[in-house]
């Protein structure tokens, strides 16, 4: 399944500090004007809208949450547990890889838990 109906939004003030993107079904905003021609980040937000089509949204962000708080109990520093929510895990990996998508089999993020 191809993404295509992604909508670019450039809005500073719904992203936390030190991030440049974020991605709320069917949105990707990102900080500013220049990330727009960043392919890494708009790929890596890309892999989250995937996986939130997959989890029928809500489910993508009860899970994030609860993985996130389990990862903050685990290793008791945002960051880490940050860094280590499969999600992230998977987008942060193939970020790089522009056709990821088109080869990614459904549910991957599984292989990052």
């Amino acid at each position: 399944m191809n993404i295509a109906f992604d909508v670019i939004v450039i809005f500073k003030y719904l992203i936390p500090k030190n991030y440049t993107g974020l991605t709320v079904f069917p949105f990707i905003f990102i900080r500013n004007k220049k990330s727009i021609n960043n392919a890494l980040l708009l790929n890596h937000e890309k892999i989250h809208l995937k996986q939130q089509v997959e989890l029928l949204w809500i489910f993508f962000f009860v899970w994030y949450l609860i993985e996130y708080c389990i990862r903050l109990f685990q290793y008791k520093n945002h960051e880490f547990a940050y860094n280590n929510i499969s999600f992230e895990k998977e987008a942060y990996k193939n970020e790089q890889d522009l056709n990821y998508l088109e080869s990614r089999k459904t549910f991957s993020f599984l292989k990052y838990l």
